[in-house]
């Protein structure tokens, strides 16, 4: 008899267990902080990576800087030296973008651009496979307006990393206008996969971390600026006060205050309310090239392993 012969799965209309997609290749274009961060919690997930950079000058001082980063690591008792050969030799590094043709999963992490990364999403676009996911690791800019150049709106996504991105479990996982439900639970995956909590947020400059984190960051500067307390009473008061793990100057310089002043403008020009005005102080330093720990001084001075001297 025919009813002999029916399985399961039709006894319950054709239901199959929910289908995990599989990450074996991400590509990460652009070897900055970020990147050399996505990469390494990208392949201590065990998944390979592809980094690219724009040429082999930048290559060679990314690869230099993740490993310095993991020495320092291993140093603290935060990681061991196998861990950090693993982690590495599921690492490949290039300057050929077409190289990403043949990967699952492509973040871009190049610096605020709006141009700039049009013409990546551009470029990967035409060359990654059609049901490639493109992620933008943006902080402050529209993704819509960056999926516009592309022919697959659907398939572009924000997953918004924090820094230092290995030790920070969280990611805001951003969905522009036309990104399918489909695209965003396939991310929420691969943010499982590598041990973040993925929050979903809707399109706005500075999303929900950016937009918090950039005021009370401002605030600290003028409150410098102003004479009222040291660099190191404000910290230690944020720090004891209200149980924050660095305080905003020293966070500030942690981030990078080129890209902290980047985030500032672009939500002053965005939003135009005055919170988010740049602090006199912040221009100056990164006018005189002092951006933090990435060049040894910011609001504070920093030894070669990140540390505060003075």
């Amino acid at each position: 008899m025919a009813e002999e012969n029916l399985k399961l799965e039709d006894l319950l209309g054709g239901m199959k267990p929910e289908e995990k997609e599989k990450f074996d290749y991400v590509a990460i274009i652009g070897a900055g902080v970020m990147g050399q961060g996505i990469a390494q919690s990208v392949s201590a997930a065990g998944i390979d990576v592809l980094i690219i950079e724009k040429d082999d000058e930048h290559l060679e001082r990314a690869k230099t800087e993740l490993t310095e980063s993991m020495e320092r690591e291993i140093a603290r008792w935060g990681m061991t030296e196998s861990e950090k050969k693993v982690i590495l030799s599921r690492i490949d590094w290039s300057v050929e973008i077409m190289d990403v043709a043949e990967c699952d999963l492509i973040i871009e992490s190049v610096t605020e651009d709006f141009r700039l990364k049009q013409l990546i999403f551009r470029t990967l676009d035409e060359i990654a496979s059609p049901e490639t996911i493109i992620i933008s690791n943006t902080s402050t800019l529209s993704l819509s307006k960056i999926a516009e150049i592309t022919d697959k709106p659907d398939r572009i996504v924000g997953m918004h990393f924090l820094h230092p991105v290995p030790k920070v479990p969280l990611v805001e996982l951003v969905r522009a206008y036309e990104t399918s439900d489909k695209t965003v639970e396939t991310v929420k995956q691969f943010a499982e996969k590598i041990g973040k909590t993925a929050i979903e947020v809707f399109e706005y400059p500075g999303f929900v971390t950016t937009r918090s984190i950039v005021v009370l960051l401002n605030e600290a500067m003028h409150i410098l600026l102003e004479g009222i307390a040291s660099a190191k009473a404000i910290d230690t008061a944020m720090k004891l006060g209200y149980n924050f793990q660095s305080g905003p100057l020293e966070m500030a310089d942690t981030m990078g205050l080129d890209e902290v002043l980047a985030w500032m403008e672009q939500l002053w020009h965005s939003l135009g309310e005055p919170r988010y005005r740049p602090c006199p102080l912040l221009r100056k330093l990164v006018r005189e090239r002092k951006l933090g720990k990435k060049t040894h001084e910011g609001f504070y001075k920093y030894d070669d392993e990140g540390k505060i001297i003075s």
